[in-house]
Order: C-alpha cells, then sequence, then structure tokens
C-alpha cells in the first residue's frame, strides 16, 4: 500500500519514501509511506488558511452531516482499520479494533457537539443593555499527533477543531502513516470542503518549525514527549500562539492491604502491560502496602510471568511488539540502567524469539527501586513496571504523588474512605478507584497536571475550551 499526504482536497505526489515497518513482522512491511519536504506543509497550510473563512461560517447541520459521517464509516470497517493499525503500531487486533471503533465514537461525539454549540444572552448592568457571550473558531488548526494511538489521537483532536469551524493541517507520527492515511481517505469522500482538512507525512523538524511560524496557524495540540512540548511552549509563547499540550506520565497505581488482590493484579497487568507499555495513562509505578505485599508481589509476578506475547493479529496473543527498534532499544536502556543503580529483576526482558521476526520483549517487572532512582522517574513507553513497598496508605499517597507528572492515578481497596480521599489528594487528572489507570471514555475531559499537560483539556464538552475563542457583544437596541 502506499500511504500518501492530502493537501487541498486531493492526494498528493511525491515525496521521500520511507518503508512502513511491521514491527510484528519484519519480513512483511505494511506498506510505503512519503515524506513531504517544508514547501507542501507551507502548500497545507495556505489552503487551510484558504478555506478557513467559510468553513468558519458553515452551519450546524452541515458540520454535523460531516462529522456523522465519517464516524458511520470508521464504525463499519473497525475490523479492517483494525487490522492495518495493528499492523504497523503492534498493539493487538482486539486493542486495535478497539480504537478504531472509539475514533468512530469520538466523530460521532462531536457530530452532536456541532449541533449543541450555544452561548449566553444576559442583561447588562447597564439599563437598556444586553450583552451576548458566544464561541467562535480560531482559524486554521496545527495538530501534531504520536504514534501510540494512530486513529484515535488524530480523532479526538480533529474531531473538536472541525465541529467548532476551523481548519485542520494534521501532522501525524512519523511510525504510522497508514493509520493516518485512512482516516483521510474517509474524510475525502465525506464531503468536507477542500482545504478545510489537511494531512502531511513529514518529518517533525520538518512540519514543526512550517506550523510554528506561519501566522495563519493560530493555535497547536500537540501530543508527544515533554523535550518537545517545552520547545513548542516556549516557541508558541514568543508567538502568543494557543497551545495545548499532553505530554509524558509516571503513573502509580496504589494496592491497599484491604484490596481485592485478584482485582488489584488485574488492574496492575492491565495498566502496566497491556498495548505493551506505549500508552501515557501506563501503570508504570505500582505501590502497594506492607500488609499484603508479599501476597500481592506473588500473584503479580505469576500474572506477569503468564502473559503471552507475540504477533499482534494472533488471536492467543496479549502483549504485542514494541513498535520499532529504536524504541526497543531505549526500553532495554532503561532496563540496564535501573539494574545498574540496583534495581531488582523479578522477570522479563529478554528478547522473544516467535515464528516472525519481530521487537518482542518480555514483560518486566522490577523491585528495589528507590523513589529518586531514574526508573522510577522516566518515561519508558514499554512493556516495564516497578514494585514498590510502602508502610501504609499515607506513605502511599505520598509516594504517588512524589513525580514531575500528574497525568493518572490509580487505588485499589474496599474503603470507602481511602477511596474519597484519594480521588480528592492524588495530584493527577484522571484518578482511578479499582480500575485500570489505562482506559478512559471519550465523551468526559482527559488531562493531568504538573509535566504532562499544558493548556485546557482534551475530549469532551471541554475540548470547546482550547478549540474555540469568546467574543462578548453589548447591544443597545
Amino acid at each position: 500500500m502506499e500511504f500518501r499526504s492530502f493537501i487541498a482536497g486531493r492526494f498528493v505526489d511525491g515525496g521521500r519514501p520511507v518503508v512502513n515497518e511491521n514491527p510484528s513482522d519484519l519480513s512483511q512491511p505494511v506498506g510505503m509511506g512519503y515524506e513531504l519536504d517544508a514547501a507542501a506543509v507551507h502548500a497545507a497550510v495556505d489552503a487551510a488558511a484558504e478555506a478557513a473563512p467559510s468553513w468558519a461560517r458553515s452551519g450546524p447541520q452541515q458540520r454535523f452531516d460531516v462529522l456523522d459521517r465519517i464516524g458511520s464509516e470508521i464504525l463499519a470497517r473497525r475490523e479492517e482499520l483494525g487490522r492495518l493499525l495493528a499492523s504497523e503500531e503492534g498493539k493487538t487486533l482486539p486493542e486495535a479494533t478497539a480504537e478504531v471503533g472509539r475514533a468512530g465514537q469520538i466523530f460521532k461525539f462531536f457530530a452532536g457537539e456541532a449541533l449543541r454549540q450555544g452561548g449566553q444572552l444576559v442583561d447588562s448592568v447597564r439599563p437598556g443593555v444586553h450583552a451576548e457571550v458566544v464561541r467562535e473558531p480560531l482559524g486554521v488548526v496545527g495538530l501534531i499527533t504520536p504514534w501510540n494511538f494512530p486513529i484515535a489521537i488524530p480523532a479526538w483532536k480533529l474531531a473538536p477543531a472541525l465541529a467548532y469551524g476551523n481548519t485542520v493541517v494534521l501532522k501525524p507520527a512519523d511510525k504510522v502513516p497508514g493509520s493516518a492515511w485512512a482516516l483521510a481517505e474517509i474524510i475525502s469522500r465525506s464531503s468536507l470542503p477542500a482545504g478545510v482538512f489537511n494531512l502531511v507525512l513529514a518529518r517533525g523538524s520538518v512540519a514543526g518549525p512550517v506550523l510554528v511560524e506561519r501566522p495563519e496557524v493560530q493555535a497547536i495540540s500537540f501530543t508527544g514527549s515533554e523535550a518537545v512540548g517545552r520547545r513548542l511552549a516556549a516557541d508558541c509563547g514568543l508567538r502568543l500562539k494557543k497551545l495545548q499540550l499532553e505530554m509524558g506520565s509516571k503513573n502509580p497505581l496504589l494496592v491497599l492491604d484491604d484490596a481485592d488482590l485478584d482485582l488489584a493484579v488485574n488492574c496492575a497487568i492491565q495498566g502496566a502491560f497491556y498495548s505493551t507499555g506505549q500508552r501515557c495513562t501506563a501503570s508504570s509505578r505500582i505501590i502497594v502496602t506492607a500488609g499484603v505485599a508479599a501476597a500481592f508481589r506473588d500473584r503479580l509476578l505469576a500474572a506477569t510471568q503468564a502473559l503471552r506475547v507475540g504477533h499482534a493479529l494472533e488471536s492467543q496473543t496479549q502483549i504485542g511488539p514494541i513498535v520499532d527498534a529504536g524504541q526497543y532499544a531505549s526500553v532495554e536502556g532503561d532496563l540496564q540502567q535501573a539494574l545498574d543503580e540496583g534495581a531488582r529483576l523479578l522477570c522479563g526482558g529478554e528478547r522473544l524469539r516467535r515464528d516472525t521476526e519481530g521487537h518482542f520483549m518480555a514483560p518486566v517487572l522490577l523491585e528495589g527501586a528507590g523513589p529518586d532512582a531514574r526508573i522510577n522517574r522516566v518515561e519508558v513507553f514499554g512493556p516495564l513496571a516497578t514494585l514498590s513497598v510502602v508502610a501504609d496508605y499515607e506513605a502511599g499517597l505520598a509516594l504517588a504523588n512524589d513525580s514531575a507528572y500528574g497525568l493518572a492515578a490509580g487505588v485499589c481497596t474496599r474503603s470507602l474512605k481511602h477511596a474519597e480521599d484519594f480521588r480528592r489528594r492524588a495530584q493527577a487528572g484522571l484518578v482511578m478507584v479499582n480500575l485500570p489507570t489505562a482506559g478512559v471514555d471519550y465523551h468526559v475531559p482527559f488531562g493531568g497536571r504538573k509535566g504532562s499537560s499544558y493548556g485546557p483539556r482534551e475530549q469532551g464538552a471541554a475540548a470547546a475550551e482550547f478549540y474555540t475563542t469568546v467574543k462578548t457583544c453589548y447591544i443597545q437596541p
């Protein structure tokens, strides 16, 4: 298959060919992507800027029809698109298919939001004057998305941007051009006017500066590393450009003495290792109180060793491959440094041999790493978790909050008192009680605190805060 950019209403030829690798089977590439240069990114911005005035004036019914049509086709093709996603990113077929379904639901939700847009009409404090408060589109918005959710994250940025009347330049991650191309192919037949949506397959070092420097681009929404996010914050701040960032994480799962241990182990396994640990909501720090530490450790170790790692498309696979060789090497390096610093390896870390050559790693469980150890401070983005023992709930809460990040936090307990206290005091944007930290709904806000997020929340009705600007109009009849 060939994966090409979509600019001004058509798929464009040219670009540097780049093999789209299949991390489950390196002998069977998914297809060929074609990376564009800066001139093409400028052309995409030009197309979006030209289309912006008319799309901003489009009515709610037109926006609803387009978004609903996109969502319906995504849902109708979830099995096909799920296979494509699993093949290029490596998450298991059930996970990939569920992600595609979520993308379709996101478009359906924001189709409804296009119809639900309202405002306020209030009396002024001045007699005979009233005030109208409305939200208006920003104009051109740049969207930069990561490889770990190659259709869901583009959907949850793109759908609200379009629903609220903006035009878009989408720059997906280099590793996953296929899912972005498939989304663009669906959009190309949705009756969306030319130039409203543009897809640019380009290196971040090529597309990023264009989106930052072009004044027509009014806002940028970025999901990726904290280092890149901080550079974007500095560059956009100098230009007074609106910015939304979703960055790193180091999420804790706290297991208390009164927890249902079978449920707690399930939460830990799903949160730490599903999607190969390659998600920002992964439970990479598992914390357990001393009273159940031994029993929980034994059960968690057995469950981790029992996980079936293999080809993403095979029905028995629970954990797929790491996305590529570079990410595999990064996880190996983090593991070795942790061992060098005194952590103890309970299981995992070896390269697994399967019928196909791929980036398969046995899930890693470590213990004995102190709270200041690098492995407990930085995001690994792979199938690796640490286990720490604390004396009691207060010590566990303090350790959970001892992080530069604050995206998700979870607790397993039968105590309503501790559940409610954790909900209030956990320094995270997402709090889970007796649930895995990974797994969120599409109709509620998503985002974190501290080094994890910056700017307004994503998803749900909260998305309007980023993708619109508020206008107050005073009227004297």
